[in-house]
């Protein structure tokens, strides 16, 4: 009798460290193989399109691209090939964009390497997975919302405009977040007005300063 195949698995992420670090890992597992890696949307919708795996790993900040796109394009293109974020990412706001955006699991870098292993096969299973604080904290989140958002949070931003927002927050300049998310400038710059309309900020120097300060806050 032949043995199960195995599970085919594709990784996105900008750092080679990364990808060489999980494919080693995932190649240990008895019933996981690596069938393909890239380190960004384009190459990897590309070649996923081409051969679907049957599990994309996949981490939210790409230096070209946005993780959370390629998230919504996989559930548009390919709704079949389940996704798990592996991010460095842990705030709450993020994990519940990841996961409306598409995903069906979310695995922090800082966790034990055995959780990225049970996250692929629990959504392969069809499953969704996250730590159990995590959940609560989901949870929590959406019972004790109000009914008005707080329009002073970067959280009523959209995907695109929260991570155009990240960028420059990171000291990025206007030409390399248009670079990086393949964008024009006059895009950018339109991002930049709805974002300082709906943060109630009154000019670009306010606009520089809020994402520094939110990035800022994001660090541990």
């Amino acid at each position: 009798m032949n043995p199960p195949a195995r599970l085919r698995i594709f990784i996105v992420d900008d750092h080679p460290l990364v990808r060489e670090w999980l494919g080693s890992l995932l190649r240990l597992q008895p019933d996981l193989e690596v069938c393909g890696e890239a380190g960004d949307p384009v190459h990897a919708l590309a070649a996923m399109t081409a051969a679907p795996p049957d599990v994309a790993v996949v981490d939210l900040s790409l230096e070209h691209g946005s993780g959370l796109e390629l998230i919504k394009d996989l559930r548009n293109q390919l709704p079949a090939v389940p996704v798990v974020v592996l991010s460095m990412h842990e705030e709450i706001s993020d994990i519940e964009r990841a996961l409306r955006a598409g995903a069906r699991g979310y695995v922090m870098k800082r966790e034990s390497t055995s959780q990225i292993v049970t996250a692929i096969r629990q959504v392969h299973a069809g499953k969704i997975y996250a730590e159990a604080s995590v959940l609560a904290a989901l949870a929590e989140r959406m019972v004790g919302r109000s009914p008005e958002e707080n329009t002073a949070s970067p959280e009523v931003l959209s995907d695109r405009e929260l991570d155009v927002f990240r960028r420059l927050g990171e000291g990025h300049s206007t030409r390399r977040i248009a670079d990086d998310l393949r964008i024009s400038l006059k895009t950018v710059q339109t991002y930049y007005a709805r974002i300082r309309e709906k943060l109630g900020l009154a000019d670009a120097s306010e606009l520089i300063r809020a994402a520094v300060r939110w990035q800022e806050g994001k660090k541990p």
